[in-house]
């Protein structure tokens, strides 16, 4: 799946969100910040995923052991 279509005058276009609407707090999303309405909210999504509070559940790997069996220096 692509992020882009084409249109007819053969230009490649962005898909839109259908609601259109930012998905932190919900105002009209601006093109600018596509698909938040602003720069703060971009940057709060951000900062979420920087500070870990966005995860994908797995098994925890411990840390003192080295992938391909190769020892710690």
């Amino acid at each position: 799946m692509t992020d882009e279509r084409e249109s007819k005058a053969g230009k490649v276009l962005p898909l839109r969100r259908k609601n259109g609407k930012c998905p932190l707090c919900g105002k009209p999303s601006r093109d600018a910040y596509r698909p938040f309405c602003s720069k703060r909210c971009a940057d709060l999504d951000l900062g979420r995923w920087l500070g870990e509070r966005y995860r994908i559940p797995g098994e925890t790997v411990p840390t003192d052991v080295m992938p391909d069996g190769e020892d710690e220096v």
